[in-house]
């Protein structure tokens, strides 16, 4: 068994998150309590009680998912969890996975994304952009869709998930146009995502740029675990290389589908996703049936992988 841990992104969050965890593990509770002290503010109180709006708002949701899937990988290693033999994270799951492979430090981690999660929403005044799921399209026929669409706005492709689930960003007149093309291409459903902004589209090219200013001061090391990067949907060795391609993470699309299959063809046959919700073993799920899917996000989760893998890795 060849494992890679996986790491959600923006979109698995939920009031209650890493609660369970906290309460059961040292290792968790020290995790939340470095957070707390790195941000500055209680991020281990939203995640357990919210309120919902605000643990939504991208500036705290990043933070947030990524304090919980270290708490969950924190608890994994004095379980036994072992190594991974290599680890990918979805957009500002490539955090996490950072972290995991000794690249970043967790607090530096935590503060960066928090960051990012603000320059990300200042960049697209609000309401003025946004993004879409496609369904039922290929990746090329939505970049066909996106390319027609350009003459009413700006609409790019910006996570490309797995066959069939395609999610677009751009400003509100892109997507209008898009919803349409899209419709008359045959997609099943065109689904507007409840987020405030167009992440991963050219559109935040401004908070590439500021996150450069912070990763400049930031110490990336090489990774001790192979990483591979959402841009480029390849193994990153460097912490140049890691550095910028987190740069241009912010204004380019998720490569999820290839970043699994250059897992997949690297000999990797497991993937545990480690953090909150189901997310991507959904998503690998529809790209491989060939492989073993896993999720870890609380006590009774672990307990089942621990008890169905013996010892990961």
């Amino acid at each position: 068994m060849k494992v890679a841990f996986v790491f959600p992104g923006q979109g698995s969050q939920y009031v209650g998150m890493g609660r369970e965890l906290y309460s059961s593990f040292t290792e968790a509770k020290e995790v939340f309590k470095r957070a707390d002290e790195a941000l500055g503010f209680p991020i281990s109180s939203l995640c357990f009680e919210g309120p919902e709006d605000e643990l939504n708002k991208t500036v705290n949701t990043q933070p947030a998912v990524l304090t919980v899937s270290v708490a969950c990988l924190e608890v994994l290693k004095v379980k036994g969890g072992g190594v991974p033999a290599a680890v990918a994270g979805h957009s500002l799951g490539e955090y996490t996975a950072l972290v995991a492979a000794g690249s970043l430090t967790f607090e530096d981690a935590v503060r960066l994304v928090h960051k990012r999660g603000r320059y990300m929403q200042e960049a697209v005044p609000l309401g003025k952009g946004g993004m879409a799921a496609v369904l039922g399209l290929s990746a090329e026929a939505v970049a066909e869709v996106c390319r027609k669409a350009s003459s009413e706005g700006i609409v790019e492709p910006v996570n490309l998930n797995c066959p069939c689930q395609v999610v677009v960003a751009g400003d509100i007149a892109g997507l209008k146009a898009a919803e349409l093309l899209s419709k008359e291409a045959g997609a099943r459903r065109f689904i507007s995502l409840p987020v405030s902004a167009p992440f991963h589209s050219s559109l935040m090219k401004p908070a590439g740029e500021r996150l450069a200013m912070d990763l400049a001061e930031v110490v990336v090391g090489d990774p001790a675990i192979p990483v591979v990067a959402n841009v480029s949907a390849d193994f990153v060795h460097t912490g140049k290389e890691v550095k910028e391609a987190l740069i241009r993470q912010v204004y380019s699309p998720v490569r999820w589908e290839e970043s699994i299959l250059r897992l997949i063809s690297s000999g990797i046959n497991t993937f545990v996703e480690v953090g909150p919700g189901k997310v991507l073993s959904g998503l690998i799920k529809k790209i491989s049936r060939e492989v073993s899917v896993y999720n870890i996000e609380d006590k009774d989760s672990l307990e089942k992988v621990l008890a169905l893998t013996g010892e990961v890795g």
